[in-house]
């Protein structure tokens, strides 16, 4: 599904199903250099199960268009223009890392837009290495490689993610490849992980949202470890915090845990 918002065409992945506004809604925001794809099972689940979904390309990402948020305040104005476009008044939303922090802005900023906030894998600060943040720049794949050795707690994923015998590490280094090559005007690579960097409203956000709060976190995370989310946990007025069993690929590598925890929070079994 294609909509056209701030004047560029924004891709949304619906799962399968025709939109249907008078349905409940779930926007699922990636993270820096990912796509729509990485919501791959939670994603159908949902939209097989009552709900509209917007699995979203970011723009400048693969199939939108436009230039790539430099902040996340200017993609949080996104989502927000993209619910105007689409019709939508209220969504639930699911955020991934930087999604994550998208995620939350976004509700903070149009608190009566959004029923509930899911933070996967999140943390603040989201601080980035200096020497990953110069690699994102100037190395983009071997930064790649680094991000890859980081996110990951198991080589192979479970049935109900990709499979049998799928090589994350292997898999996830091509969708960031093609990420990557996607934009040729602009490293989406650099762009998000500087978004993170800078980003310093979150405990001001956090205390301005009025729906749940779900934060959805991997025991074994290294790029967002447990500890550095407990500044917005501690904030939020009404908040959930699962831990599963997995590390930054939380939806690949804890698929079935990550679903069920969605579904739980949000009412959907």
């Amino acid at each position: 599904m294609n909509i056209d918002v701030n004047g560029h065409s924004l891709y949304a992945y619906t799962g399968g199903k025709p939109f249907d506004a008078a349905r409940p809604t779930v926007v699922f925001i990636h993270g820096v250099l990912n796509d729509h794809s990485v919501w791959i099972l939670q994603s159908r689940w949902f939209a097989h199960h009552g709900w509209n979904v917007l699995a979203i390309d970011l723009p400048g990402h693969c199939k939108s268009g436009g230039k790539p948020p430099a902040s996340v305040e200017e993609a949080a104005q996104t989502v927000i223009a993209l619910l105007d476009a689409a019709g939508i008044e209220r969504a639930a939303l699911v955020g991934h890392s930087f999604g994550s922090l998208i995620a939350l802005e976004t509700a903070a900023r149009a608190p009566d837009r959004v029923s509930h906030l899911a933070m996967v894998g999140t943390a603040y600060p989201m601080k980035v290495s200096p020497a990953l943040l110069d690699a994102s720049l100037n190395e983009p794949h071997k930064a790649i490689a680094m991000v890859n050795t980081f996110s990951h707690s198991t080589l192979a994923p479970p049935p109900s993610s990709l499979g049998p015998g799928t090589w994350l590490y292997g898999g996830s280094r091509a969708l960031m490849r093609r990420v990557l090559a996607s934009n040729t005007e602009a490293n989406v690579f650099h762009v998000g992980f500087n978004a993170c960097n800078q980003y310093a409203n979150g405990e001001a956000a956090i205390e301005a949202v009025k729906c749940p709060v779900l934060f959805l976190l991997g025991k074994g995370d290294q790029m967002t470890q447990v500890s550095a989310a407990q500044a917005l946990v501690k904030r939020a007025a009404n908040a959930k915090v699962v831990t599963v069993q997995a590390g930054h690929a939380l939806m690949s590598e804890a698929p079935d845990e990550v679903l069920f925890a969605l579904a739980d929070f949000m009412g959907a079994r």
